[in-house]
């Protein structure tokens, strides 16, 4: 599809087909208003909940966030996806993230508290099977999410010297390389006990990482130090102006390409947070209503930011004001189950 002799940039939205989601969407994005059309699906792959993009744009990959755990590769170059394969098994239960990472998919795999490597082929279609497995090891004092380690990202920094792993269940993050194909742990860097981190982002100058705790509910500022994969917790910000009212369950984070401003979900609060950069941390600024009930991922592209609404079933845009970060809401869209939204390349 075209816009004035032009491919239109695309969108590919992830939900659980296991809750009536479509599986996969590919959507285009009006350059202007920001809004999503729907072109094509497929829904061959059980609960394809995180999608992640080739560097080319030409190759998807999405988990499987089943207790089999698999990862599958598409081709994404016509208006449809086509798997290149059979889905990989990850020898993991419940991947819920997944990244590229020095020739490889590593995905975060939530139920067994594992990493998992699986190598990319040339041609960007995946190897028959992993060829490495990171158990993490570990608890916390959430005696209901905290029994066991819980690795809910795991994603390269702004370098790709790195990867770091945020593992809910043990209240650290783990900045990781890779050894003979396999993850391997180069330091663990331990955050406040029960934070239960969740989501990592770096700031684009790459020297701040900002984790978003999903049992607390906060965000922990880091500094990092790419030279030698340092990570050192510096202030940890409330993402909400209150006490919430029970278990808030904060869930995505982003941050604007210009570094002024970050970004939060919150799904117990049906919320989303804006938080404005500072040398010394964050200040939180604004909260807005997310545009639907039980916001699982967001995205900021092109001045818009997107929510995937899980139980609302529904994908929200919101235009963002340049001088305070505040979203307004302009456009949804209804996608059963949705989870995650990203975006090809420009």
């Amino acid at each position: 599809m075209t816009d004035g002799g032009r491919r239109q940039r695309r969108a590919y939205i992830g939900s659980f087909t296991a809750a009536g989601g479509p599986g996969i969407l590919t959507a285009t994005v009006a350059p202007d208003s920001g809004a999503l059309t729907v072109v094509s699906g497929t829904d061959g792959l059980a609960d394809p909940s995180y999608l992640a993009l080739a560097p080319d744009g030409n190759t998807l990959y999405a988990v499987s966030e089943t207790s089999e755990g698999a990862v599958a590769a598409y081709r994404v170059s016509g208006d449809r996806p086509e798997p290149t394969g059979r889905p990989v098994p990850v020898d993991g239960d419940g991947p819920t993230h997944l990244s590229l990472y020095a020739g490889h998919v590593l995905t975060a795999n939530y139920g067994s508290g594992t990493v998992t490597a699986v190598p990319v082929r040339p041609d960007g279609t995946l190897a028959r099977s992993a060829s490495g497995v990171l158990r993490h090891t570990g608890s916390g004092p959430h005696a209901q999410r905290q029994q066991g380690p819980h690795a809910h990202q795991v994603r390269p920094d702004l370098s790709g010297r790195w990867a770091v792993s945020v593992d809910l269940g043990t209240d650290s993050v783990r900045v990781c390389t890779l050894a003979d194909g396999a993850p391997a742990v180069h330091r663990e860097v331990a955050l406040r006990p029960g934070s239960g981190p969740r989501h990592l982002a770096f700031h684009p100058d790459g020297s701040r990482a900002y984790v978003l705790n999903e049992l607390a509910p906060t965000v922990t500022v880091c500094h990092w130090e790419a030279a030698d994969g340092t990570l050192k917790p510096l202030t940890e910000v409330p993402v909400l102006p209150g006490a919430p009212a029970g278990d808030a369950y904060p869930s995505g984070i982003a941050v604007s390409p210009d570094g002024r401003f970050v970004w939060t979900a919150t799904r117990g609060e049906d919320v989303l947070s804006v938080f404005v950069v500072e040398p010394d941390g964050l200040r939180l600024s604004a909260t807005v209503p997310c545009g639907g009930h039980w916001p699982r991922d967001i995205a900021v592209s092109d001045g818009f930011l997107y929510a995937a609404n899980e139980r609302s079933g529904d994908v929200t845009w919101f235009a963002l004001d340049p001088a305070t970060g505040i979203p307004r809401r302009t456009g949804t869209l209804a996608v059963p189950a949705a989870s995650c939204v990203i975006f090809a390349p420009a």
